[in-house]
């Protein structure tokens, strides 16, 4: 299927969701699924589901649903899964460690292929299966790999250097714990930030405003 760029973003972030749920389904022995079925099982309406994959493609058959494991398989080529995509992890401390060793990268679309830190004591440790090499290897690494992905465990005053080098390494995607606002200065990188800390102040309103 064409890429399609006037799918919404909402309905991209729904896509991993329908890709977890099918596993389950897929999983438990279902082979089969209606739209209403699934809006139950999910917390959405059917319409809403019906109208997010046919953003796709048509999967379901009137009358039959959705076919589990057919639909788990398309989801997860539109995610990109198929073909894991390499990356490479910067900042090996605690976050970078917890983020290493308790992602299944290859099951969401990348492929770990190199860690760095500057911490003396940490480089020539061995995590999940990588040796750590300082940040002047970068280049180095960056063009035997050619990683397309960065994940920026780092703090954030040492990220806009780091991110300018690794664009000019042909990185373009960034899954970033730093708090740098990378697509400020770089409109042209994709980028996903993770703030913990936000989350949790949500959390916090939403119990403060019951």
């Amino acid at each position: 299927m064409a890429k399609n760029d006037n799918i919404s973003m909402p309905v991209i972030r729904r896509l991993p969701r329908y890709y977890r749920f099918l596993y389950d389904l897929k999983n438990n022995g279902i082979s089969r699924i209606s739209s209403g079925e699934l809006s139950r099982r999910m917390g959405l309406t059917a319409s809403q589901i019906r109208q997010d994959l046919n953003c796709f493609g048509g999967f379901g058959q009137q009358g039959y649903g959705y076919a589990v494991d057919q639909l788990y398989d398309e989801i997860g080529r539109i995610l990109g899964i198929a073909e894991p995509t390499k990356a490479i992890l910067l900042g090996a401390g605690n976050l970078g460690k917890a983020v290493a060793n308790h992602m299944n990268f290859e099951t969401r679309g990348f492929c770990l292929v190199g860690v760095f830190d500057d911490a003396p004591a940490l480089i020539g440790q061995d995590l999940h299966g990588h040796t750590i090499r300082p940040t002047d290897e970068l280049e180095t690494i960056c063009a035997a790999e050619q990683p397309a992905m960065a994940i920026l465990c780092i703090p954030k005053e040492a990220a806009p250097t780091l991110v300018e080098r690794l664009l000019a390494c042909d990185v373009r995607g960034f899954w970033n714990f730093s708090h740098y606002d990378v697509c400020h200065d770089h409109p042209e990188a994709i980028v996903e930030n993770v703030h913990m800390g936000d989350s949790l102040m949500t959390l916090s309103y939403r119990m403060t405003n019951l």
